[in-house]
């Protein structure tokens, strides 16, 4: 079985999950519906070719979701989950304040880890509804300004 059959089934199993639990009259929590998206989100990226380098790397306070690797950059993956009904879109939720502590935790991390390549700032949004997903990925969702802190 190839990474991409395993990977399949790996979302197809976690969907799954999630549905029969809705469909139960279960509530999902905010932490395992983020979870469910942010192993969606992954998989997704795989598949097309990105590497994981990190996931809910820490440094302190601050957390990236993933971070990911291509042949050209690191990708600093924020990946935001929602369920019905939408007052926003999941990627909306990536606020100015958001954006910033990204930049301080991947600041970190390019310290920590000695990054090289270029670092892209990334948005991963997932819908869970009911017996369907929607992922969609946002490349280079915002650019950060470097100041002198």
């Amino acid at each position: 079985m190839d990474n991409l059959q395993k990977s399949d089934l790996r979302f197809a199993f976690l969907f799954i999950i999630f549905v029969r639990l809705e469909q139960n009259g279960v509530t999902v929590k905010k932490n395992e519906t983020g979870r469910i998206g942010e192993e969606m989100a992954l998989d997704w990226l795989q598949e097309r070719g990105f590497r994981l380098r990190d996931r809910n790397w820490r440094s302190g306070h601050k957390e990236l979701d993933l971070v990911m690797e291509s042949p050209e950059r690191v990708h600093v993956v924020e990946v935001k989950t929602l369920t019905p009904p939408l007052q926003q879109q999941p990627a909306e939720r990536v606020d100015a304040r958001k954006q910033s502590r990204l930049v301080a935790a991947a600041r970190h991390y390019i310290a920590a880890q000695r990054v090289q390549k270029e670092i892209q700032f990334d948005i991963v949004s997932v819908v869970l509804d009911g017996s369907r997903s929607e992922v969609e990925y946002i490349p280079e969702a915002f650019i950060p300004i470097f100041g002198n802190r």
